[in-house]
């Protein structure tokens, strides 16, 4: 091997990052990249050629005797799966790569299942089906979550991950019989769905020895937060402080050695990198998802910048006459590294190409590989889904990251897309550990929005004449003059509650101030449709009925109406001591208001790219995630009567019942002139959910709200609360210090923030509609880590 001359077959980042390691080596003469890509033609000693096709296997073979090859690498799976290796194993030029009987670990997830259970490796409970009846009746006979994996290759896209009943019936008529991912789909594996940690592990294997690079964690959700739909891959991050040494042993000793005995035992020995995807359970437990026959993408551009061994020795070892690999070192940087990959706008659904593209010098330990690009001359353009990636090492995952994101600074195409938490998980384990979720005081946002989805067939069958009976929006509308009043207006009605905000209350014997965040939590709720509130019903439930209690109650309810504008007009009491017990009471109230159609608000189709953001100060924590404030508050070991830590004139229950602001009347106001008339297109009520949920609902599934929360100081109360909650849980259970947020045409924007200013508002301009691509976030948080 003290002279090779390689041929590499692909044109993707994997591919660029093999060329790119390989040419390091001494004992390379030279690469030829068939057809390679925008990144691997600037590269030394590599050629690309489009002489022959990647997928001509026998011209491949003849290309590869006329230019002396002596070492074949396959990078996609696709080659390996069709049997390139038995092609040039004739000729008699080696491959890194395993045969067509062993790439059907990978070519078939039918294979690779039966193969495991065969051999006693762990993985989630399973059934495979050809028939789609019959996998349509499994469906509907369990209860369990599941994952639909069509069995074929799918360029790593071929897995639904259903929420209901109706997802995974309708994703598996989108693979079985729509033929979502081709003949892939002829066959599905339905798999239990397994709760965990994902890793990655890459290793070179000789047929025999086993040796593994650094376990990686991909980030295969196209949306930040692990959201929308599945890609290849939006960056990727390696090592992971899950993968301790203990773990990584037991992975070697119970999945991957016994893997790599089978495969060999049962005739079809492994040579070239295997890919094993795991779930680490949360008591530890590994199990395998899939299994890849080469490597992956883009945790090959993450993890080859780790090693320091030489590439193209450790692909002789394995891939040449005598397996060596055992004697050959495999040495890994104790350094970590982080690739953010970055997409054509539209990926992963469809997208345009040829875009003009710049890309500029990187500086030392950050390096930039291209995946679907292309040079023409001396034009870089884009010429794929998955286009470029960034990628960069430092002395610690944090300093990777930061240089990565400085790495992806260096990028510029129109439309460019990239997830923005690469690595997120790693810092929630690691600096938030001790830190509360909403989940953990009882509260599942996750689980309201399931209900939402659940129930919104039945509400649909109640419609009518005036309303459509659709429900997510912030109140819902009966248009009277459809519904058999002609020339009436549309009236909106909302109903909330107080929530475990009254518990609080119960606590300090105050209850005015409840009264008023009732109202408060309906009439704010009309106004961004663009209602005005003119009446308001309350219902109050209790053990017994206190009458200084409840009318205290009632009397702040009545202060809400008189501060909105509303009147009430009427509620119910009710005793129920088997229901509630001791001085425990609840209460909730509906309020209704009333607009013209051209009053009607979000105006989603009006929406542009570019529209500006503003935000309305909030009072403080509202009504909302008092769940999880109360567990801080005991965390902390603090009564309700203790001095505040916030706010030193107060104690923590008087500076908690601080009641929810009303915003009604500024906003009446600026929306019945000009500018605000035609600027303001939708505004959103920040609640339960916080601004993660809540903006996106006033908004149309083509744009996304880019928000930067430095663009105000975040109320004290919440920065003693973010001590205890992590960021990301802070942005979707808190209003964090902006109540209201209202989106506004550029142009009318400083006439609309004046008109609220002099309404006695304090205003912040919060940032701007961007496009979203599909399965995209609909609120994304810029510079979530200052809340850290």
């Amino acid at each position: 091997m003290s002279s090779l001359r390689i041929l590499l077959i692909g044109n993707g980042g994997r591919e660029h990052a093999l060329a790119w390691k390989l040419a390091q080596s001494p004992y390379v003469e030279s690469i030829v990249a068939v057809p390679g890509n925008g990144g691997t033609a600037g590269l030394p000693k590599v050629t690309n050629s489009t002489a022959v096709k990647a997928n001509d296997y026998p011209g491949l073979v003849e290309f590869a005797k006329k230019n002396n090859i002596n070492l074949v690498v396959p990078g996609p799976e696709a080659p390996l799966v069709d049997g390139i290796e038995g092609f040039f194993r004739e000729a008699g030029i080696p491959v890194f790569g395993p045969s067509k009987e062993a790439a059907r670990m990978e070519g078939s997830k039918t294979f690779s299942k039966d193969f495991m259970k065969k051999h006693n490796i762990p993985t989630a409970a399973y059934e495979n089906f050809s028939d789609y009846e019959k996998a349509s009746e499994y469906l509907k006979s369990i209860s369990h979550n599941v994952v639909i994996k069509a069995t074929g290759l799918a360029a790593g896209k071929g897995v639904i991950i259903p929420q209901t009943q109706e997802e995974a019936q309708q994703g598996l008529k989108d693979i079985m019989q729509d033929k979502a991912f081709g003949e892939a789909g002829n066959e599905v594996v339905i798999e239990e769905f397994l709760v965990g940690d994902e890793l990655s592990i890459l290793s070179f294997c000789d047929g025999t020895t086993i040796k593994s690079l650094p376990a990686a964690q991909d980030h295969k959700r196209i949306g930040d937060g692990d959201t929308g739909l599945n890609t290849g891959g939006m960056g990727c991050y390696a090592p992971t402080k899950l993968a301790t040494p203990e773990l990584l042993a037991r992975v070697e000793r119970e999945i991957l050695q016994p893997t790599i005995d089978g495969m060999r035992n049962d005739g079809f020995p492994f040579k070239g990198c295997l890919f094993t995807g795991l779930m680490i359970a949360p008591d530890g437990t590994p199990k395998v998802l899939e299994y890849n026959v080469r490597f992956g993408d883009p945790e090959t551009q993450t993890v080859l910048p780790l090693l320091e061994s030489d590439l193209a020795k450790i692909m002789y070892a394995c891939a040449g006459p005598i397996p060596y690999l055992e004697d050959v070192p495999v040495k890994v940087s104790n350094k970590f590294s982080t690739t953010v990959v970055v997409a054509a706008p539209g990926y992963p659904e469809s997208y345009p190409k040829n875009i003009p593209m710049q890309v500029s010098a990187a500086p030392q330990d950050i390096t930039i590989f291209h995946a679907g690009t292309k040079l023409t001359g001396d034009v870089l353009a884009t010429d794929g889904g998955r286009v470029i990636a960034a990628n960069a090492i430092g002395d610690s995952l944090r300093a990777a990251v930061d240089k990565a994101y400085e790495g992806v600074k260096l990028i510029n195409f129109d439309g460019m897309y990239y997830r923005k938490d690469i690595a997120h998980r790693a810092f929630r384990k690691s600096d938030t550990s001790d830190k509360l979720t909403y989940a953990q005081a009882g509260v599942s946002i996750d689980a309201g929005n399931e209900l939402v989805d659940r129930i919104k067939a039945a509400v649909a069958t109640t419609r009518r004449p005036g309303a459509d009976a659709v429900i997510g929006g912030f109140g819902g509308e009966v248009d009277l003059s459809h519904a058999g009043f002609p020339g009436a207006p549309i009236i909106v009605g909302a109903i909330d509650g107080v929530g475990t905000k009254l518990i609080i209350a119960q606590k300090m014997n105050k209850h005015d101030t409840v009264g008023i965040d009732l109202v408060a939590m309906n009439v704010n709720d009309l106004v961004v449709q663009g209602a005005e509130p003119f009446m308001f019903l309350d219902y109050y439930g209790c053990s017994r009925l206190d009458v200084s209690v409840a009318a205290s109650f009632v009397e702040g309810v009545a202060k809400g109406c008189l501060e909105s504008g509303c009147a009430l007009v009427g509620g119910e009491t009710a005793e129920m001591p088997d229901l509630y017990t001791g001085d425990d009471y609840d209460a909730a109230g509906a309020a209704i208001g009333v607009m013209k159609s051209e009053q009607r608000l979000p105006r989603k189709n009006a929406m542009t790219e570019g529209d500006v953001l503003i935000g309305l100060a909030s009072s403080g924590v509202h009504s909302n995630g008092f769940s999880l404030v109360r567990k801080v508050v005991q965390k902390r070991g603090l009564d309700y009567t203790d001095a505040c830590p916030w706010d030193s004139s107060k104690s923590v229950g008087e500076a908690l019942l601080t009641p929810t602001k009303i915003y009604v009347k500024p906003l009446l106001k600026v929306l019945a002139s000009e500018p605000g008339a035609t600027a303001v297109k939708g505004m959103a009520h920040i609640t339960g959910g916080g601004l993660t949920e809540n903006v996106p609902r006033m908004l149309p599934k083509h744009l996304s709200a880019e928000i930067d929360v430095a663009a105000w100081e975040m109320p004290s109360v919440f920065k003693w609360l973010a001590e205890s909650v992590e960021p990301v849980e802070m942005a979707r259970t808190f209003n964090t210090g902006i109540g209201m947020v209202v989106t506004v045409a550029a142009e009318g924007v400083e006439g609309v923030i004046k008109g609220l200013e002099e309404a006695g508002e304090k205003v912040y301009r919060l940032g701007k509609l961007t496009n979203r691509p599909e399965g995209g976030n609909g609120c994304e948080l810029r510079n979530l880590e200052s809340w850290a």
